[in-house]
Formats: structure tokens, sequence, C-alpha cells
């Protein structure tokens, strides 16, 4: 028998559509795009919507250089496909400010100079803002302690800040820096 004759009783194998159309909401505008569903958020912020703010630093979730919010949360956007963020509201470092008036935040890094290279400076913002919001709603970190209720706000001291903020690194090492920002924010 030739193979010709063995072949001929095979389907051929369907033709997989890799792309998929999604809506996202980034900075406050929703915009309709089709996505590899290989694409992370990420690449699609830097690459789709020429946002590049957020970094790729380790690109395995450690280093936080990603670190936008998604739907208030704050998420390593280096580990999201954008395929299944369909619908998702997504703030970057650049949806932050209102116009010409930066974020709180964003000012007390300013005022605080919490940066050095900048290469962190963005995720550790979005993270920050991210973790002032999970405090206020009262999410428990490591450092909390047992005594805290938590049907309320955390109290945010030194420990509790660099507790929440761990999953960002800062190759510069202006941790003490950043630390002081956010509880300037916080008074």
């Amino acid at each position: 028998m030739d193979s010709l004759a063995l072949g001929a009783d095979l389907e051929p194998e369907p033709v997989v559509d890799e792309h998929s159309t999604v809506t996202l909401h980034v900075n406050g505008d929703p915009t309709t795009l089709t996505v590899d569903h290989r694409t992370t958020v990420l690449e699609t912020l830097r690459e789709s919507f020429g946002l590049t703010g957020a970094k790729k630093g380790c690109d395995h979730g450690q280093c936080g250089a990603c670190t936008v919010l998604v739907d208030g949360r704050r998420v390593n956007s280096c580990l999201l496909l954008a395929v299944a963020q369909d619908g998702a509201t997504i703030t970057t470092v650049e949806g932050l400010a209102d116009g010409e008036s930066l974020h709180p935040v964003q000012r007390a890094f300013v005022e605080r100079d919490a940066l050095q290279c900048g290469f962190c400076t963005p995720g550790q913002i979005c993270s920050a803002v991210g973790m002032l919001r999970e405090a206020a709603d009262g999410h428990p970190s490591h450092a909390t302690g047992p005594e805290t209720v938590a049907t309320g706000p955390v109290a945010l001291d030194a420990d509790e800040i660099r507790e929440r903020m761990s999953g960002n690194l800062c190759r510069c090492g202006a941790y003490p820096r950043i630390v002081e920002a956010i509880e300037d924010v916080i008074e």
C-alpha cells in the first residue's frame, strides 16, 4: 500500500483562530482590539496603546515593575493574558493623574525623591495606590496584627507599608523614600 492511500482517510485538522476581539477600558477610554491569545496585558499596553510606564522587568511576576490596576486591584500585568481581561478597567501610571494634576501618590514620590533610575517607579506608584485601597477596605497583610479587626481600615505604619509593598523591587534601593512618600499620602 502506498503512503497516499494510508492518509486518504484522515480528516484535515480544523483551523484554530488564535486571536480574539476584546474591549479594554484603559485609563478611562474603552478600546476594542484583536489580540493574540498569548499576548499579555503588559505587551498590549506597551505595543497597542503606546503606554510605556509599566515595564517588563523579570517577566515572571516577581519584581513588580509591570504593576497596573485592573478593576481597582493591583496586578502584575506580565502574568495576565489580555484575552482574559475582556471588559476590564485597566489603570496605568499614565492614567492616575487628573489632567495636569498628579495623583497624590505621584506627587509624594516626586516630593520625597522616592525614585532614582525610575525603572520601577511606575509599578511602585500603581502598587502603592492599590495597596492604600486594600488597607482602606480592611484587607490584612502578613504584618497586620491579630488584634486588628478586619471589618474596618487597616492602620498603615512603616512595617505594614513595607510588607504590603514587598512585591515591588527597587534595584536602586529607594525603599526608605518610597515608604516615606506613602506615609505622606496617609497623613
